[in-house]
């Protein structure tokens, strides 16, 4: 995905994030285009971008399966590296202004201004204002290689273990991220140098994360994992031999940088970091914070127009939060409910063991009734597991990590675990109808495994549209039948309230001087939120700003294209079919899902 809020990321962490379904139908493809010069061109240069992308970015290729620069790490954050990115968009964006836009047919002119608007918003990133201050921030608790690598490399992440050539080739990678760690170190003594500081919070909890996997044990390490999971089939020599690489590897590589930039940031960079939490705050903040919200919503929205909308939808939430409070006999004030939800025992469950099976059990009543409202399911199967301990702490309640086009690695649903008695019943569902199926799991599986699309259209995309997706799929709890149930309800509510909190504490915060405990007070004012996830919840809107707005911003945009499609095709209306066009082209800039669904009525009708 070509984003530049998290610079040091471009095209490394997809969205993202992100079903089981006992029958699979091949997914929905597009029909094929027809060759003229112009399809010609625009499908070379898609090609060729795509290709040239990846020998910069060889992780990305590694999470498509891709392995032939497996044995490469990447030169993130480098001058060289982007240079080389700022000059591969430029190049793109000159080849596409070549092609006549008006010679293509329908599903080209869709990839034609998917790739411009990415190519345009890669090229903000790339201004030399906004990239000074993005690339000397290269990591914090939210993201960031030094959390997301040792999962990557656990053999339980995107990275292969089936093969010697891949043990071998984990090895190099691992060499690469060290010198990425003390490239990081650098960045942040010239981020001091100008100025130019993340929080005091986030680098605080940055410091714990480092501590936390200092801690491990070797054996316990994520990276010894793929030497407890050796193929059987290996050698007794190759088996030593790799185990004694892999020891040395985090005992003598690994370890030691993440001692010297925990060091670093504790030392030095701490003392001097920033106490205020919002952009706006920061050198250059006001302006980065700007061209983020255009970057994340895809829409041309400014920070008091998303929080008047984000009020809005409080206050609207908040009034059919009332009714199911009534429906359930519950007399006390709507802050009193909340307290209940929160404390009352019958509302949690008594151990990881107990919550994981919650969420496999919700799992498989889905699987039984998603076939009502989809007629293209993934090929790729969903599994549900809780955040590794050593990273919990810091992570969402859920996300999702995307699994490989041909089904071989399974798309992954993570919940999480930590700080059990904040965990609770009401918004089990909602969290996997979002993360699981049919939100990410069928966004981005259905758009990977569409080898009609071009491949920056099946692995890209937008934070708006896949956030919006994934938001919009909670509602189809309703028609499933899962909401029958008030407390359920209640539940998906508060995952809705959630979102409309985002615009006003995300906009708050960074347009408007909140403080840390004014968000986290607003929200625990408004839902039933423990104050734990209260508590991570703002400290990731402080560690990405803008990233936020995107989910009410994209889910509000497809209820209205499907309120529209309903108004105008009346019995003609098939949800399958609109499931259909929102989801078989990738992950569309909003402006350019509305211009495709209007075209997709008016031949309907």
């Amino acid at each position: 995905m070509r984003r530049f809020i998290s610079v040091a990321l471009l095209a490394t962490l997809s969205p993202a994030a992100l079903a089981q379904a006992s029958s699979v139908a091949p997914a929905p493809s597009v029909s094929a285009p027809a060759e003229t010069a112009a399809a010609q061109a625009l499908h070379q240069l898609f090609k060729d971008s795509d290709e040239a992308s990846l020998k910069r970015n060889p992780l990305n290729a590694i999470f498509r399966g891709d392995m032939r620069y497996a044995d490469q790490f990447g030169d993130y954050i480098t001058d060289a590296y982007f240079a080389a990115e700022k000059k591969a968009n430029e190049d793109d964006m000159a080849r596409l202004a070549k092609i006549d836009r008006a010679q293509l047919n329908a599903t080209d002119q869709i990839a034609y201004d998917v790739f411009k608007w990415d190519a345009e918003q890669t090229a903000i990133g790339y201004r030399p204002d906004i990239l000074k201050l993005n690339a000397v921030r290269p990591l914090n608790h939210f993201y960031g290689f030094h959390t997301f690598y040792p999962t990557f490399s656990s053999g339980k992440g995107g990275a292969p273990f089936a093969t010697v050539a891949d043990y071998e080739n984990a090895l190099k990678r691992h060499r690469a991220f060290v010198i990425w760690i003390d490239r990081a170190i650098d960045r942040f003594k010239e981020g001091k140098a100008a100025g130019i500081f993340e929080t005091k919070m986030t680098i605080t909890n940055v410091i714990g994360q480092l501590d936390a996997q200092l801690a491990q044990s070797v054996e316990d390490s994520p990276y010894y994992g793929p030497i407890k999971a050796l193929p059987a089939d290996f050698s007794a020599a190759d088996k030593a031999r790799l185990t004694s690489a892999y020891r040395a590897a985090i005992t003598d590589d690994i370890y030691p940088a993440y001692r010297r930039l925990r060091d670093y940031l504790k030392s030095d960079y701490l003392p001097a970091a920033r106490d205020q939490v919002g952009l706006s705050a920061m050198k250059g903040g006001a302006e980065l914070y700007k061209v983020s919200i255009e970057n994340t919503t895809t829409l041309p929205l400014d920070a008091e127009t998303v929080h008047q909308t984000g009020l809005s939808e409080v206050t609207r939430i908040t009034s059919e939060m009332e009714k199911v409070k009534a429906e359930v006999g519950f007399t006390g004030t709507l802050a009193q409910f909340f307290d209940y939800l929160r404390d009352d025992p019958k509302f949690k469950l008594a151990s990881r063991q107990a919550l994981t099976q919650g969420y496999y059990d919700i799992g498989k009543q889905v699987d039984g009734k998603i076939g009502s409202l989809f007629a293209h399911l993934p090929k790729a199967p969903l599994e549900i597991r809780p955040y590794e301990e050593f990273r919990e702490k810091y992570e969402a309640g859920g996300s999702y990590e995307q699994g490989t086009p041909d089904g071989k690695r399974p798309g992954i649903f993570y919940f999480n675990a930590y700080d059990l008695p904040s965990r609770t019943i009401p918004g089990m569902t909602t969290l996997y109808l979002h993360e699981g199926a049919p939100g990410h799991h069928f966004q981005i599986s259905l758009a990977q495994e569409n080898e009609a699309l071009p491949n920056f259209m099946r692995f890209g995309g937008n934070t708006a549209y896949v956030e919006g997706w994934a938001l919009y799929a909670e509602t189809l709890g309703y028609e499933m039948g899962f909401y029958k149930d008030p407390y359920q309800r209640f539940g998906t509510l508060s995952d809705e309230m959630l979102r409309a909190m985002r615009l006003v504490v995300d906009t708050g915060i960074h347009a408007k001087g909140w403080t840390r405990e004014q968000a986290i007070d607003y929200m625990m004012a408004h839902s039933d939120m423990g104050r734990t996830d209260a508590t991570a919840e703002v400290e990731r809107y402080i560690a990405i700003p803008s990233q936020a707005l995107a989910y009410k911003t994209g889910a509000m945009t497809i209820q209205r294209l499907r309120k529209k499609a309903e108004a105008a095709l009346g019995a003609k209306f098939d949800i399958r079919a609109f499931h259909d066009q929102i989801l078989n082209t990738g992950a569309l800039p909003l402006a350019v899902l509305e211009k495709k669904i209007d075209g997709w009525i008016a031949a309907s009708k």
